[in-house]
């Protein structure tokens, strides 16, 4: 009787083995058949970009354009390399009162006059008071979350501190570009410059 409960446990046993092998190897495949972009410092990086995107979406929200500027729609332009990915192209689903939002990614410095918000890369930072220079006090809002972009003459800067996201206003640069940046927004802001 002891061998016949034993032998009932082999198979059961077994038959366990069997199906967590299989369902080890399954997993095992399945995830040699992932993209490389699911792995865990990639896919950080990717909430980080979701993130900044609803911030950004948030700043064109909280930011007025002099009129006849951005009534219809905003251009909202990438410049440099591209960490967002498709996440920033889900504003375009989204709209700011009346005005739709169109995503455009801008390789090309001489065709940013077009757009009403610019999101400057952090590979664009080499370049970016030479191209900050020529756009000169055109009602444009410009974003980055390269460190120092405040003092280059960025008029919102994010960064990552405590993997949180937080944000600084140079709001001298804002009106310059006749920006009228909410009140609400420079409360929330960790530094407002003059």
């Amino acid at each position: 009787m002891i061998l016949r409960t034993l032998h009932r446990l082999m198979g059961l046993t077994a038959t366990l083995v069997t199906r967590n092998v299989c369902t080890w190897l399954l997993a095992l495949a399945l995830g040699y058949g992932l993209p490389a972009a699911y792995t865990p410092a990639q896919a950080n990086n990717t909430l980080e970009y979701k993130v900044k995107a609803a911030f950004i979406y948030n700043f064109i929200a909280f930011t007025q354009w002099p009129e006849g500027i951005a009534d219809h729609a905003i251009n909202l332009c990438l410049y440099g390399e591209d960490y967002f990915g498709k996440e920033i192209d889900k504003l375009q689903e989204k709209s700011v009162g009346t005005r739709s939002i169109k995503v455009l990614r801008i390789e090309d410095a001489g065709q940013l006059k077009q757009c009403q918000v610019i999101f400057f890369s952090r590979s664009a930072g080499d370049n970016l008071t030479g191209i900050l220079s020529s756009l000169s006090a055109a009602p444009i809002l410009t974003l980055a979350d390269n460190p120092g972009a405040i003092s280059q003459g960025i008029a919102i800067n994010m960064n990552l501190v405590n993997e949180k996201i937080v944000f600084e206003i140079n709001l001298g640069i804002a009106r310059k570009h006749r920006l009228d940046i909410s009140s609400k927004l420079l409360q929330l802001a960790t530094k407002v410059h003059q």
